[in-house]
């Protein structure tokens, strides 16, 4: 008799309710995946720390640009809305403001 083959198990897909299988091997090499993309944060977050980071820097820093950037989105949004009720482009608005294309 020869050696079994990978073990596979019929799973339910999220979205269609379709099924598929997943073998174990294919969920071992996520699980190492995952684990050596941990490894990769976890020296990212050292190295940080090294520099004189905190963590609680860190997350005041990301939630700072997580602000910026929800008002950046805001601003190109009330760019946009200008520009169709002056008839414009949002470019056109940008050289009246004197706004850098790149920002």
């Amino acid at each position: 008799m020869g050696a079994p083959g990978p073990r596979t198990q019929k799973c339910p897909s999220p979205k269609s309710g379709q099924t598929y299988e997943i073998s174990q091997e294919s969920l071992h090499l996520d699980i190492e995946k995952l684990k050596e993309k941990q490894d990769m944060l976890n020296q990212e977050i050292s190295l940080f720390i090294s520099e004189g980071y905190s963590v609680d820097e860190l997350d005041d820093h990301i939630n700072q640009l997580h602000e910026y950037n929800d008002i950046k989105d805001v601003g190109q949004m009330l760019l946009g809305k200008l520009a169709v009720i002056r008839g414009v482009t949002t470019k056109d608005l940008y050289a009246e403001f004197d706004l850098d294309m790149s920002d």
